[in-house]
């Protein structure tokens, strides 16, 4: 019984896992702050271009 049960419990775990990965995600993709502030330079560049 108890082998048993161990077995079924490592399945359940692996499968649990696996819905997880497939899951979508929730959370957005981290940005590190070095990348944000880039981000932010950018759109004020391009807008400055633009308007001449």
């Amino acid at each position: 019984m108890n082998r048993q049960k161990k077995i079924k419990q490592l399945l359940k775990a692996h499968a649990k896992k696996a819905s997880a990965k497939l899951a979508p995600k929730s959370k957005p993709k981290y940005i590190s702050k070095a990348d944000r502030l880039k981000l932010a330079a950018e759109p004020s560049h391009d807008a400055v271009t633009q308007g001449e």
